[in-house]
């Protein structure tokens, strides 16, 4: 078992208004955490992994720069296709007895992943994956499905489709700190990029969104090039730990080490709960996370 040590990570800027009430009002009880799922899209690289971020307007709970995810819909209950793990394989994974939820994490993660990057995990059968999904005639789709005018397991059934849930690795389950306004309980999961699939941006939504190498990503953390080649009000002149939540940039950190796409998806990752905690440090309020590994210069306490 690995040592758990405390890491602590800079407050993001969205989230000090929201910090600094919670301590001058008293601690009371936390808002209901919205479930979520999330999927670190993932390919090799002559420079290692590499992972798709993204940019995302307002205050998300998944973070300023973030993987391809969002909150559950009550669609994601109906009736679809299914090649893979059976729900209640997904329930015994994902360490719930909720086989419903966590069927609803699954499909969540294909849906968002297709509304937000294209890349569809779903075939005919469970040696295929659908091909070109860059045409124009599934942008319409991805859009109608993210304006919630189609649902999702309307436009995959029209084509015959089946969720490739063999095709997900779960990750890791994050909750939102117990002071924020808007809270996700997110499930990350992580996929690869079928053959004749590449990412793109959301018509209507997308700002910015590319293949970041997470090695270099972590190298040039303490400066602002990320935020500024977003080039956002609320990116630039930030560092990497400003634009992203604790947890994607410790998935970051982990990618970084990984010797590729299968030596990272292949790691036996148990069930936890992991959630930053506020606290003071020297009054500079910070986020407090119990984590696996820690890294060199990074501040720490001891367990």
């Amino acid at each position: 078992m690995p040592q758990l040590a405390r890491r602590l990570f800079v407050l993001p800027p969205e989230l000090e208004g929201a910090a600094q009430n919670w301590l001058q009002l008293g601690e009371r009880t936390p808002r209901a955490a919205r479930y979520a799922s999330s999927v670190v899209l993932l390919r090799d690289s002559p420079t290692g992994l590499e992972t798709w971020l993204g940019y995302r307007p307002g205050s998300s709970p998944l973070g300023v720069l973030a993987f391809p995810g969002g909150s559950l819909e009550a669609s994601d209950d109906d009736a679809v296709g299914w090649l893979g793990p059976s729900p209640q394989h997904w329930a015994e994974t994902l360490g719930t007895t909720d086989v419903g939820l966590a069927r609803r994490h699954v499909v969540g993660a294909i849906r968002e992943l297709f509304e937000e990057t294209g890349v569809l995990l779903a075939g005919t059968d469970q040696s295929s994956t659908v091909e070109a999904t860059s045409t124009h005639e599934w942008m319409k789709a991805r859009e109608a499905v993210a304006a919630q005018e189609k649902s999702f397991t309307d436009v995959l059934a029209k084509r015959g489709l089946s969720l490739r849930t063999d095709l997900l690795k779960p990750l890791v389950n994050w909750l939102s700190p117990d002071f924020a306004h808007r809270r996700f309980n997110t499930r990350y999961f992580a996929a690869t990029v079928p053959i004749s699939q590449q990412p793109s941006l959301l018509e209507s939504k997308g700002v910015w969104g590319r293949w970041v190498c997470a090695a270099q990503a972590i190298e040039l953390r303490e400066t602002t090039a990320l935020g500024d080649e977003v080039a956002q009000e609320n990116t630039a002149g930030l560092t990497l730990g400003q634009l992203l939540v604790p947890g994607s940039e410790i998935m970051l950190e982990k990618m970084a080490a990984a010797n590729g796409c299968i030596a990272y998806l292949s790691y036996k990752r148990k069930a936890h709960v992991y959630q930053p905690r506020l606290v003071d440090e020297g009054g500079i309020l910070m986020l407090e996370v119990e984590a696996a590994k820690t890294v060199a210069g990074e501040p720490q306490r001891e367990r």
